[in-house]
């Protein structure tokens, strides 16, 4: 039953991506530079001194999202193949080939939505996101595998 769970985990996240990645170029920077002014507003209470290259910063922001969408897709399928009963190297590199096909999927598609590119730089933003993401749980998972014994 936990499979199910885990593997339904997968299949949303790479929708809410693909839904992302839907979304027409306006609509798509109008998203970042919201999410972009939010964090710099939050900043410039904290630090009011600081002072930001919006455009640096916003595109620093776009980046970050690949990577971090993509660690959280590296810990779902990694979660969903240990519950699978798929581990070690297999579930390591099986994790990687679903995400980084996953990306390069990601990255066609974009190719056919209005104002968007596929980048083979977003490519391997988002397999270093993955990658992260997979060693984090193999990371946990041996500390609690220590733990127990």
């Amino acid at each position: 039953m936990h499979k199910w769970i885990a593997w339904t985990g997968v299949l949303v996240w790479m929708g809410l991506i693909f839904y992302l990645s839907h979304q027409p170029a306006t609509e798509s920077s109008e998203l970042s530079r919201g999410i972009t002014e939010t964090i710099v507003k939050t900043i410039e209470s904290v630090a009011p001194s600081t002072e930001f290259n919006i455009a640096n910063f916003n595109h620093l922001v776009r980046k970050n999202a690949h990577f971090f969408a993509y660690l959280v897709l590296g810990v779902l399928v990694i979660y969903a193949l240990k519950r699978s009963e798929v581990s070690g190297i297999r579930a390591i590199v099986t994790a990687l080939v679903i995400c980084i096909l996953y990306a390069i999927s990601d990255e066609v598609h974009q190719l056919f939505i209005p104002g968007r590119s596929g980048e083979i730089r977003d490519v391997i933003i988002d397999s270093a996101g993955s990658s992260v993401g997979i060693a984090l749980i193999m990371f946990i998972d041996r500390l609690v595998r220590r733990k127990k014994t």
